[in-house]
């Protein structure tokens, strides 16, 4: 197990030791948000973004905005201790603080938890099932990365037990939408596709980075409302977020794939001269 470096409210402390109250509203209803960057050769990657996106989870809450220099405090000092992180992932949490055990709030400062750990870069492609759990569109916390991860925690786990490494969900209206810690785009007629933010996915830093910059680069990208069906008949399917980047899939269920195809191929190549040009925070 790699070791896991943490960061709470100012102080490093050992991964193993207590160092968030039990009362805190994080703890007792999930209520929290959080952003996980990929760590590159000791450097968080796109954090101006994801802060710029936990800002917009925070006041979808309804919780007040966080002090973005004592968040890069918090990620300096995971990142600084010990040997560099060539490859792994940095998680940054912030919950409503202390609270009562229902779902109403005090007045409590936010906690903040900055954990940083080593991980293995992915395979070049995934296998992914469907699952008939679905996103609701129209919930309270559409598009707000939470730290309300039950419905995921499901998702997922079916999946790893059927040998598969992601969960793709519809939404309530029978469309594509998304997996559970990914974006998805499909290729057809050599068109890549992916389904807007309406459909209820989140907005992924690695979709936005992708859509961005395969544009530039003269691909073909659409954002459009697609059947949850076409899983079974698209030419290419991709999967998206931050420690993935952009990830073919060569399995949707036991439908397989040559992955990755030729657009998941040019998009990869794409990605990654933008990354290598542009650095690390985009």
């Amino acid at each position: 197990m790699n070791a896991v470096r943490v960061w709470v409210d100012g102080q490093v402390v050992d991964a193993e030791a207590p160092s968030v109250r039990a009362l805190d509203h994080g703890v007792t209803v999930g209520d929290g948000a959080f952003e996980t960057c990929k760590i590159v050769r000791g450097e968080a990657f796109a954090m101006t973004r994801h802060l710029r996106r936990l800002g917009r989870t925070l006041s979808g809450l309804g919780l007040p905005p966080v002090d973005e220099d004592r968040v890069r405090e918090g990620v300096e000092a995971v990142l600084s201790t010990g040997e560099a992180i060539a490859f792994g992932r940095v998680r940054i949490t912030v919950t409503g603080g202390a609270g009562p055990l229902g779902s109403d709030r005090n007045e409590s400062p936010a906690t903040i938890i900055v954990a940083a750990t080593e991980s293995a870069a992915h395979a070049p492609s995934a296998a992914v099932v469907t699952v008939p759990w679905v996103r609701n569109e129209r919930a309270a916390t559409v598009g707000l990365k939470t730290t309300s991860y039950a419905e995921n925690v499901i998702a997922v786990t079916h999946a790893r037990s059927l040998g598969a490494e992601e969960a793709l969900l519809a939404n309530t209206r029978g469309e594509l939408c998304e997996g559970t810690a990914s974006n998805v785009f499909v290729v057809t007629d050599g068109v890549l596709r992916t389904p807007p933010l309406d459909s209820g996915c989140l907005a992924g830093i690695t979709r936005e980075l992708t859509i961005q910059w395969c544009r530039d680069a003269g691909l073909e990208v659409v954002e459009e409302r697609l059947p949850f069906e076409v899983l079974q008949t698209a030419d290419e399917v991709i999967i998206t977020n931050s420690s993935r980047d952009v990830q073919g899939v060569h399995l949707v269920d036991e439908r397989r794939l040559v992955a990755p195809g030729p657009v998941t191929a040019r998009a990869v190549d794409v990605w990654r001269t933008a990354e290598a040009d542009l650095g690390m925070d985009p």
